[in-house]
């Protein structure tokens, strides 16, 4: 039996027209240091709790200099002019608690490689666990490609709008040719959350199963999944600290019903699950046993026929009771035909 383990994958893009700065972000999620060259605020996070690693991965092009975290997320500051400019993009994933740390870093790192930094982003992972059971890892990724020369490229270019020969097409009230915006890469694409919420899970079974647990992750909602699993209701940092000291909060009882809940409905959905596969066997089960017979049946009145057959001497019986041994058959096989397919419609129905 399969057990279902929790699964988290969020992203979320940093953007100064938020009134968020990502010097700031890497200060925090590092627990470091890091003066914003931009605006000249010093992000100082020395004293959080619960970071015990973090690493930065460069695709191959990439200056070396950006393995320095204040380096690279002031170079992301820089570059970005506009005070409503995207600066990074964060993935905030779950670890599973059956994977040890070292597992750990060798997952995230493959999960990281394979859909970020191969396609040219650089990725800042820190890696958070306070003892609580929630070990996660915050990625920071850039938004803005670099060229081969280890220069900042552009988000988006510029192409002109061309009539059907081929030429530009010139605005007279805005006094230039019309043009459109064109993305350089497809990073901003609205189907790769999707995507990456589908590569971590993959990863996620593959050590799993590795690790020699039977838990399995699926990063589908619990409605995706067909399930009725009530969601639990989100504590906040004040009911947290007072639950872990074992105070008892509203918010927690909440939460301690709604579990107890799930756990009789999820009992209830795998008791429908077994029925239904059971319900299955047997009726295979039966399926086979009734080709059996109609074959027996139809080999016991062969037979027969043959024997009467050979017992009527007169040549013009013979004819007729050949005729009608043909014609028997072919309505043996009219009704093996009906029965297949009333047995292809029985199991698209209990499917």
């Amino acid at each position: 039996k399969v057990a279902m383990a929790i699964f988290h994958l969020s992203a979320n893009i940093i953007s100064r027209g938020k009134g968020r700065y990502v010097v700031a972000a890497a200060a925090y999620r590092s627990g470091g240091i890091i003066t914003n060259e931009y605006d000249g605020v010093v992000h100082d996070y020395r004293r959080k709790r619960g970071i015990i690693d973090k690493q930065i991965f460069l695709p191959a092009h990439v200056p070396r200099e950006y393995y320095d975290r204040a380096t690279l997320w002031n170079a992301v500051e820089n570059i970005e002019k506009a005070k409503n400019s995207q600066l990074a993009r964060e993935i905030e994933i779950a670890i599973p608690k059956e994977i040890s740390l070292l597992g750990t870093y060798q997952m995230v790192k493959e999960f990281v490689t394979e859909n970020f930094v191969s396609k040219g982003m650089i990725a800042d992972c820190c890696y958070h666990d306070k003892g609580d059971g929630n070990r996660h890892v915050h990625i920071l990724l850039t938004v803005r490609p670099i060229n081969l020369d280890g220069t900042w490229g552009d988000k988006q270019r510029k192409e002109y709008i061309l009539d059907r020969d081929g030429n530009k097409i010139y605005d007279a009230k805005k006094r230039q040719y019309k043009c459109k915006s064109i993305h350089t890469t497809d990073w901003n694409n609205r189907d790769n959350v999707e995507l990456w919420r589908t590569k971590w899970e993959e990863k996620c079974n593959q050590y799993l199963k590795l690790y020699g647990s039977n838990e399995r992750v699926d990063h589908r909602s619990y409605e995706r999944q067909g399930l009725d699993i009530l969601p639990t209701r989100h504590l906040g940092p004040a009911a947290s600290q007072m639950e872990k000291r074992g105070v008892k909060t509203e918010l927690g009882n909440i939460n301690r019903q709604i579990k107890e809940k799930n756990i009789f409905i999820k009992s209830l959905a795998q008791n429908i699950t077994n029925l239904t596969e059971e319900a299955k066997r047997i009726a295979y089960e039966v399926k086979e046993k009734l080709k059996e017979l109609a074959l027996f049946l139809e080999r016991l009145r062969r037979d027969f026929i043959s024997i009467e057959y050979a017992q009527i001497d007169n040549a013009e019986e013979q004819s007729e009771l050949k005729e009608g041994l043909i014609y028997d058959r072919e309505e043996a096989e009219k009704v093996l035909a009906i029965r297949e397919k009333m047995d292809a419609k029985q199991e698209l129905k209990s499917k």
